[in-house]
């Protein structure tokens, strides 16, 4: 019998193959999705702690660890990354630059993550650079500069590899900079193509600008979240963020193109395909840069290829990826700026909504519904992800002049109560039905991953890093790692095993189920 029950063990051992983790969002389409069945809802109880990395690095650390081989590849605040041991967590080798002076940040000195091509490893810097290092010694093959960090640019995505191109955004609205997405040559790091999310009079969407040489300069629209990828239609899709100043709209009157939109770009040479403005005229801080998701949703008993997004200002929305066009739009959260939205998709707006220097009332809040934390697709239970702040706030709108390199937001906001309301939500990707709601007792803080073996996993502000019921939403289990949570968690398998990766505080924690 206790043959029987040992040959048993390694028979399921057996059954999970090694399975890597190798881009920002798991795959192209943005899933953040794994097909590893270890961990159930039955013995997620019995999670331990295998090993924890120290990175030493004070900040906020909110990097998607890639996983290849025996080694973990991780970056740090403040221009940092590390080569991790998968088995013990040891360090094999440091990369860090130090931070040259000039450079202003938003939220944080922090880095998103890696991408990878082969054995060459891809990363921004904070002072705007794309960088290239060997994977097995962290040395710098080629570092090419993207923009003037003493005008405000800063560097904070995790690349994308498109064929033989890495695929980067830039952060930096808040300093009134022109946001752009660019395309570097894999090789050698030259620049191949840049799409300037904000365009100048002259180009298509110029006229929803005032006309004159200025505006457009300091039109916002950074590109400071990861982009997905359908090859099929050889397309990149990559959200936007604020128009520039933030809040005062009267300086900028028009749609302000392609600020808090969707772009579609051709791979090959970054022309748009197609654009989807969210929130046109932004004066919320509703960044439309939370993930794309590249999914086929059901509509009337046929497929569409879609792309889909839960959005800063309050609602769900399903787009035909091929086209553009409005599919569906629903409201996840309390939304009082709209009543709803039209046939296009656009907002129908409510009056008394917008920023005045005594202050309005508008929700969601300044942080928006659902902000840039990673979201998860769930394509065997057909449910996705997303965490929310659900709560409202008084906007001011103040006049500023502008300074380059100096915030230039022209506003603030107030907060309606100390701890808004938080929750992850779970719903049905093709009609914005809402399945569940699981209430947080903090506004969220981190990213989601969904697995096959029906468990959501996440963390919050309190240093809780959990589990859910995918189906159902039912807590199963947590553990505090003392710290906030803010990262994305990761999992992979190694000899049979599956293990989760969560990075919190300085530290990055790695779980497994205990061994047979």
């Amino acid at each position: 019998m206790r043959f029987l029950l040992l040959l048993m063990a390694v028979t399921a051992s057996a059954q999970v193959r090694d399975t890597d983790w190798l881009t920002y969002g798991l795959n192209l389409a943005g899933w953040r999705f794994s097909d590893l069945a270890q961990m159930t809802p039955a013995n997620v109880k019995s999670l331990s702690l295998e090993w924890v990395f120290q990175t030493g690095v004070p900040g906020k650390h909110e990097t998607t660890p890639l996983i290849k081989g025996d080694v973990m590849y991780l970056t740090g605040p403040e221009n940092t990354a590390f080569a991790l041991d998968l088995k013990t967590g040891r360090q094999i080798w440091k990369y860090s630059k130090p931070l040259p002076p000039g450079v202003s940040v938003c939220c944080g000195l922090v880095n998103r993550g890696f991408a990878m091509y082969g054995d060459t490893l891809y990363k921004v810097n904070l002072e705007a650079t794309v960088v290239a290092l060997d994977s097995k010694t962290g040395a710098t093959i080629w570092e090419t500069p993207m923009a003037d960090p003493r005008k405000g640019y800063s560097g904070t995505v995790a690349p994308i590899i498109v064929k033989d191109k890495v695929v980067v955004g830039i952060a930096g609205a808040e300093f009134g900079t022109r946001g752009f997405v660019d395309a570097y040559d894999i090789k050698t790091g030259k620049r191949a193509w840049r799409f300037w999310t904000v365009p100048s009079p002259d180009e298509p969407g110029g006229n929803s600008w005032p006309n004159d040489k200025v505006a457009y300069q300091r039109g916002g629209g950074s590109t400071w979240i990861t982009g997905t990828y359908d090859p099929g239609l050889n397309t990149i899709y990559w959200g936007t963020g604020n128009p520039g100043p933030d809040m005062n709209g009267d300086v900028r009157p028009g749609d302000n193109l392609y600020t808090c939109s969707l772009v579609a770009l051709d791979a090959d040479t970054g022309k748009l395909k197609w654009h989807f403005q969210y929130t046109p005229h932004d004066v919320h801080d509703w960044d439309a840069t939370e993930d794309p998701v590249l999914i086929d949703v059901d509509r009337g008993g046929r497929k569409v290829k879609a792309v889909i997004m839960a959005n800063r200002n309050g609602f769900y929305y399903v787009l035909d990826r091929t086209t553009g066009e409005f599919i569906e739009g629903k409201p996840y959260t309390e939304v009082s700026w709209a009543k709803g939205l039209d046939k296009r998709g656009r907002p129908i707006l409510v009056s008394g909504q917008d920023p005045t220097p005594d202050g309005n009332k508008s929700c969601p809040g300044g942080g928006g519904g659902h902000n840039w934390q990673a979201t998860a697709y769930h394509p065997l239970l057909n449910l996705y992800y997303f965490t929310s702040t659900d709560g409202c706030h008084t906007y001011y709108m103040t006049n500023q002049q502008f300074l380059e390199g100096a915030w230039y937001q022209g506003s603030t906001f107030s907060g309606e109560g100390l701890f808004p309301k938080g929750s992850i939500v779970a719903l049905n990707p093709s009609t914005g039905d809402i399945k569940w709601r699981w209430q947080m007792v903090s506004p969220p803080s981190a990213g989601v991953l969904a697995t096959a073996g029906g468990l959501v996993f996440s963390g919050d502000s309190f240093g809780y890093f959990f589990a859910l019921d995918a189906k159902t939403g039912k807590p199963l289990w947590n553990r505090n790692l003392g710290a906030t949570v803010i990262a994305p968690p990761v999992t992979y398998a190694r000899g049979g095993r599956q293990f989760l990766v969560i990075s919190a505080g300085t530290s990055v924690f790695t779980f497994a189920l205990p061994k047979p």
